[in-house]
């Protein structure tokens, strides 16, 4: 499934109502903002009641304008092309790759904070400027970094229904399995059925949301190390970041290890709101399902082949390629013909 980046979808309705100022300068101007609070519910509480009054009269002044026409193509090939949601994010450019809330991966590295003077963005940094749209301080970052780690303990409960499976299942299925056992600490779920106002559901899913992030690293370390280390789990380091935690907890401490994993979660932490695992967090969320029964879902759209099971279907076939061939060196004619092959046989590339 594939869908109109929301920055596509927000510029027709722009010309076609004549807004100004122009999208590029609102959002050019949105993260040279800066961020004054010390923690992020404190920001999130300033913002959420002007996103709220922002998305009401969107639809009051421009409910009726038309972003496009539906054809039957698009509906046949999974809602490919067709302009579908909102998401203010990310976006992904064919030539300059993506953009968090307009600024590139050179420009994070750039400007947000790291673990040292030079270092790459911390995952903290990435996780503020995404849900604020503000550039964070060092002071601001540290602040959440330690409310991570506050909030990273895993249950024990958690650990034994990952446990019921066997070694041998697949890695995303014991990592939906760990996400739903921790489901029953929900506060969103535990909020809903006290009663809580519509305007102020924000709130018990900023917590199911952190509470969840701050212990993703974890349970996926488990899994990790019960497949490849006999399940001898590495606690987490109390001095470290979210990205260098993970990390650590995998087994890995050499420092460019450290720099690497701050990077690859960081560059890893959005993409578009309209991918197949996205849009089925989306999806789910929209039923006012918990932040967990909705990334749990998003898990199991990635696990499909032609989402984030495609990594390790590459790695498969190109396995598959040397162990044809009896070596890794092999010529275009070869792989021409080997491609060829796999296309004949039905298979998915």
């Amino acid at each position: 499934m594939a869908f109109f980046r929301s920055v596509s979808a927000l510029s027709k309705l722009r010309s076609r109502v004549g807004q100004q100022p122009s999208l590029a300068n609102s959002v050019r101007w949105l993260q040279m903002q800066t961020s004054t609070n010390t923690d992020l519910y404190t920001e999130m509480k300033e913002l959420v009641p002007e996103y709220q009054e922002r998305v009401k009269k969107l639809k009051k002044e421009h409910g009726s304008v038309e972003l496009g026409k539906i054809t039957a193509d698009m509906v046949l090939g999974g809602m490919r092309g067709m302009t579908a949601l909102v998401w203010l994010g990310s976006a992904v450019d064919p030539d300059e790759g993506i953009r968090f809330r307009g600024m590139t991966i050179p420009d994070c590295q750039k400007t947000l904070p790291g673990a040292f003077p030079g270092g790459e963005p911390l995952p903290e940094a990435i996780l503020w400027l995404l849900l604020t749209g503000k550039i964070p301080n060092k002071e601001q970052v540290d602040s959440l970094a330690q409310e991570l780690r506050s909030r990273a303990k895993i249950p024990e409960y958690a650990y034994k229904a990952i446990d019921a499976l066997p070694v041998s299942a697949h890695p995303m299925t014991q990592f939906t399995t760990g996400v739903m056992a921790l489901q029953v600490e929900s506060e969103f779920t535990k909020a809903y059925e006290g009663g809580i106002h519509k305007s102020r559901y924000w709130e018990p899913t900023y917590e199911d949301s952190l509470n969840l992030i701050a212990r993703l690293p974890g349970i996926a370390a488990y899994i990790y190390r019960r497949i490849y280390k006999d399940g001898k789990i590495i606690p987490l380091d109390d001095s470290l970041d979210y990205g260098a935690n993970y990390a650590h907890m995998l087994g890995f401490d050499d420092p460019e290890m450290l720099e690497f994993m701050r990077l690859y979660v960081s560059i890893h932490s959005d993409h578009e709101g309209g991918n197949v695992s996205s849009h089925t967090a989306h999806l789910v969320a929209s039923s006012l399902s918990d932040p967990y029964l909705a990334f749990a879902a998003a898990l199991n759209g990635l696990a499909g082949p032609l989402h984030g099971l495609a990594n390790q279907e590459v790695l498969r076939w190109i396995r598959n390629i040397v162990k044809e061939f009896g070596t890794p060196n092999i010529s275009t004619d070869q792989l021409s013909d080997y491609i060829h092959k796999t296309l004949n046989s039905g298979q998915v590339m």
